[in-house]
């Protein structure tokens, strides 16, 4: 959410934004609304105002007569302010909904584009490993290795069901103990975040209301989150901080639910896209200065570079473009890691500021040094997310045999080096 009294100084800033981010939003229906608004709230403290003033005087009244008449007067004065607050409320829940539609301004250095097509590549590290044979995908590698079973995770939980057997359920928390060990001394603190959650918490990440059709939810009024992002911005929510506490960074893990609702016919098949996984996401706030976000914004994206880079997988880095940015985004990175089957690069990691679009909403803030209070600025990035990484561990790894060599970085979790429980066929 942003300000109204910034929106209402730069309305031209609002609307170029929303159309950067290809979002139809109507600007002046919005400020139309807040003018209404404004003026009914004059109009009903002004109405209580005499409303209280009548009152007394009712009271102070000893002449009967005199005293039905300011009766009568007062009854239509709380006749009058009832209508009124009725308007109120009409107008309030009317600018309480075009508030929350309202998308956050990108940055400039954000490229222009309508979806991923146009996201701007702005680095590449490492080299895809040449095969002396066809690459296999990732199904006939961890089927034939008795590592999933795709078909009984049908029969357990429907579409996109899965069950991670053997060495791969081992992999999964071989990344996870990876990942915490190398945060270790990075003074992220290490959280294992609730991944049920209240509406107020979706509405204050900005997922709500516009992706409702895409969460789970229980029939206690609570959701399944689908990111450890959610519940960490709500932690600290209708708090104020010290701004010597800040930035507060943590590393949090957590299982996600999404419904994929808007990707249907998306990867159907195999593990890249799914309704349940895993994982760790990186969540920092911070003080609210612009050029903060920045320096945080690559170290969380270096953070996760950094992990890549461990387990010797080949990636990208691009910049994307405003109409693949999420409404409550001022900018966003995705990495990219190689799939060999695939001959492409697919997103694995992705790294965004807010400003305080989110903190606005959660009403967190600091006291600063000069006393006064400000909203804290928010990013997050994923530093794993499981099963998705093990596509491309097992593909960039994946030897002529069928057998799979175990990333140097992981193998003293695993214990071994080669995943081998079965051959496949030639």
């Amino acid at each position: 959410m942003l300000d109204i009294k910034f929106i209402r100084e730069n309305p031209d800033l609002i609307q170029t934004g929303a159309r950067r981010k290809h979002i139809e939003f109507d600007v002046k229906e919005l400020l139309t609304v807040d003018e209404a608004r404004r003026k009914l709230t004059a109009e009903v403290e002004e109405l209580r105002a005499k409303q209280n003033k009548a009152s007394l005087r009712v009271a102070a009244i000893t002449d009967a007569g005199e005293k039905e008449a300011a009766i009568k007067d007062l009854r239509e004065l709380k006749d009058a302010l009832s209508k009124k607050e009725g308007e109120f409320k009409r107008a309030d829940t009317e600018w309480q909904k075009l508030m929350l539609d309202v998308p956050n301004i990108p940055d400039p250095s954000v490229p222009d584009g309508a979806s991923d097509r146009d996201n701007v590549e702005a680095r590449i590290w490492g080299k895809p490993a040449p095969f002396d044979f066809e690459p296999r995908d990732h199904i006939t590698l961890m089927e034939a290795l008795g590592l999933v079973d795709l078909e009984r995770g049908a029969k357990v939980s429907g579409f996109r069901g899965y069950f991670l057997k053997n060495d791969a359920a081992r992999l999964s928390l071989a990344l996870w103990n990876y990942v915490f060990d190398m945060f270790r001394d990075s003074g992220y603190a290490p959280v294992i975040a609730p991944a049920l959650v209240r509406e107020v918490n979706l509405f204050g990440s900005g997922h709500f209301p516009q992706s409702r059709e895409d969460v789970y939810k229980t029939q206690d009024d609570l959701y399944l989150s689908a990111t450890a992002e959610i519940p960490m911005m709500g932690m600290y929510a209708d708090e104020i901080l010290k701004e010597s506490d800040l930035p507060k960074k943590f590393l949090a893990f957590s299982p996600c639910f999404r419904r994929e609702a808007g990707a249907a016919g998306k990867d159907t098949k195999g593990i890249y896209r799914l309704h349940e996984f895993f994982k760790i996401e990186q969540l920092i706030l911070s003080v609210a200065d612009h050029q903060d976000s920045v320096k945080y914004h690559e170290e969380l994206t270096a953070n996760a570079e950094k992990v890549l880079q461990g387990l010797q997988l080949p990636y990208r880095v691009v910049v994307n473009c405003g109409g693949d940015i999420g409404r409550a985004h001022v900018k966003t990175y995705d990495i990219e890691v190689w799939i060999p089957s695939e001959r492409r690069y697919r997103e694995s990691h992705s790294s965004s500021y807010y400003h305080d679009f989110q903190t606005r909403r959660l009403n967190i803030r600091y006291r600063g040094a000069d006393d006064k209070m400000r909203f804290c600025y928010s990013l997050n990035n994923t530093a794993i997310a499981t099963p998705r990484i093990l596509i491309a561990i097992l593909e960039n790894y994946q030897q002529a045999d069928g057998s799979i060599t175990v990333p140097e970085a992981l193998q003293k979790y695993i214990g071994s080096e080669r995943i081998k429980n079965a051959t496949l066929d030639a």
